[in-house]
């Protein structure tokens, strides 16, 4: 069996390491990465960090607007996916990558395989949910990691080809169990705070929150005003539109460079909650048990809302404060186990070749 896997963010960097190990194990694998995320600390960190193989292509598609990311995409990959002849390509999650290696895949009657399908906000003015939808509807076989995809997936109509797996960052936290201790408190002792000192970390990247003047102004308001301190590696997009719009974090806030993902790991595992607007930060906090606030209206990931590890919020001062307070409190008493067991990604490659 031959596959290609098509990449291009951090959040896909981080998970195709439980399958690309399976899959190389008894098959052959294409690597492509679409250079959607391309600082070293967004991109290259992450196969360096994770043993991962180096990409067997890179398209270098860079930063743009959607419609020209996309575009770009499609046009470098379907003279390579013509050439290579897959049995599968294989997708990850809601990114232009995702949809862009879908279209072209499906158009040319290649099987295509989606992982983490079935996800679903609910909110069509995320490109994310355009992204999952479209691949959702596209696809041979989709790799659903909870109960509610599978449910998601059905209420759709799509009911052929949808396999109830698990989810993949199970086998990659179990992959990095004793790789993270002293980590934290190194970051910490940079960003200033004393060993064991309570903290959130943070992290807000999604152009709903940075990219609007007002909303953006509001988050910095809110972080300012917490009494925990705030540690926050920060994502090159909200850098950029903090300085366009003239705006700073108080001294509770402490702002460091984007980390790979050994180092987010060891910061979630330290510290008190998670405030994010991250789809994959949510899920590993509640895989760590961290109390976390979404700074989001809706959730992909409903079931930890459901569970009370979770809580939406919107990005006011007041708002935030409250469910800071409220995510300091006790967590449940409960942790329902959503996400499976280890050994996702053979499972996955078992389906793929029997089909």
């Amino acid at each position: 069996m031959k596959c290609m896997t098509v990449v291009g963010t951090r959040p896909e960097f981080v998970q195709i390491g439980s399958l690309t190990r399976a899959i190389r194990q008894q098959h052959s694998e294409i690597l492509v990465n679409t250079g959607q995320h391309y600082d070293d600390n967004m991109a290259q960190i992450f196969f360096r960090e994770l043993d991962l193989p180096a990409p067997d292509i890179d398209l270098g598609v860079g930063s743009g607007s959607h419609a020209r990311q996309t575009g770009e995409i499609m046009m470098r990959l379907e003279d390579i996916v013509l050439a290579e002849k897959p049995d599968w390509v294989v997708v990850y999650g809601d990114t232009n990558s995702t949809v862009a290696a879908a279209l072209v895949t499906a158009k040319l009657n290649i099987p295509l395989a989606h992982v983490e399908a079935g996800l679903r906000s609910f909110d069509r003015t995320m490109p994310e949910e355009v992204n999952r939808v479209l691949t959702d509807h596209i696809s041979n076989v989709l790799f659903a990691p909870t109960d509610v995809a599978v449910n998601n997936l059905r209420d759709e109509g799509i009911t052929d080809g949808v396999f109830l797996v698990g989810d993949v960052r199970v086998d990659v936290l179990a992959h990095l169990v004793g790789r993270v201790q002293g980590r934290a408190e190194a970051l910490l002792s940079q960003a200033g705070l004393p060993p064991g000192t309570p903290f959130a970390l943070t992290t807000i990247h999604r152009p709903a929150n940075t990219d609007d003047a007002a909303t953006l102004k509001r988050i910095v308001a809110a972080f300012n005003g917490l009494d925990i301190p705030v540690v926050l590696p920060a994502h090159p997009r909200l850098r950029k539109m903090l300085q366009t719009f003239g705006y700073q974090f108080g001294s509770n806030v402490f702002m460091i460079e984007p980390v790979g993902f050994l180092d987010m790991v060891a910061l979630l595992n330290a510290c008190t909650i998670v405030i994010t607007d991250s789809g994959g930060l949510q899920k590993e906090a509640y895989m760590l048990c961290r109390p976390t606030v979404t700074v989001r209206d809706t959730t992909e990931w409903v079931e930890t809302i459901e569970a009370g590890w979770n809580r939406l919020c919107d990005p006011q001062p007041d708002a935030v404060k409250a469910a800071v307070a409220q995510a300091l409190q006790p967590p449940p008493a409960t942790h329902p186990d959503y996400y499976g067991t280890v050994g996702v990604g053979q499972r996955m490659v078992a389906i793929l070749a029997a089909h």
